[in-house]
């Protein structure tokens, strides 16, 4: 670059406003990414009994470097699909012949991100660090779920960078 245009190239960056990725976003603004379903998976075939879901989480470029020291950089953003579960004439969930949950219909679509000032907003006892929420029906429309649950859920996670099955994401990793 000519030398005599740098400082005039630094006060032009200087005065540029934010980007959606640097501003401070809430939950509920972040997007649904369009190509989410080409992203690593972060974790497949997630069994919840409890609440008869199967589960697919996606994770981007940026959240595959994570670490157990340093937890998820900046960026990093998760999808979650959630999965009804198949249903037995008893009413009870249907499980294939391992013993796993045979997945339903796509039921909700999460997605989870983190950088800096995210989520500042946030009351006393949800916070999650820089990690914001936002909640998407299957065919993409924004839901009107309440993110606090999902605050409530990942609050108590701080040791783990507020991510759940963090551990067992680092443990398959390593095999890899």
């Amino acid at each position: 670059m000519n030398p005599a245009i740098v400082p005039l190239f630094a006060l032009c960056l200087a005065a540029m406003p934010a980007t959606q990725a640097a501003a401070a976003l809430k939950d509920g603004e972040l997007s649904l990414p369009a190509d989410y379903k080409t992203w690593a998976k972060f974790l497949s075939e997630v069994q919840r009994p409890d609440a008869k879901q199967v589960r697919e989480i996606f994770f981007n470029r940026a959240a595959s470097t994570g670490t157990a020291a340093k937890g998820f950089p900046d960026g990093s953003l998760f999808v979650m699909e959630n999965y009804s579960v198949q249903l037995n004439a008893d009413g009870g969930p249907r499980t294939d012949s391992a013993g796993r949950l045979v997945k339903g219909g796509l039921v909700r679509i999460f997605v989870m991100g983190k950088n800096p000032g995210w989520g500042a907003d946030v009351p006393q006892g949800q916070q999650t660090g820089n990690w914001i929420f936002a909640s998407y029906l299957p065919d993409g429309q924004k839901s009107s779920d309440d993110l606090s649950k999902c605050r409530t859920c990942h609050a108590p996670l701080a040791s783990k960078d507020f991510v759940h099955r963090f551990d067992e994401y680092l443990q398959s990793a390593a095999k890899k």
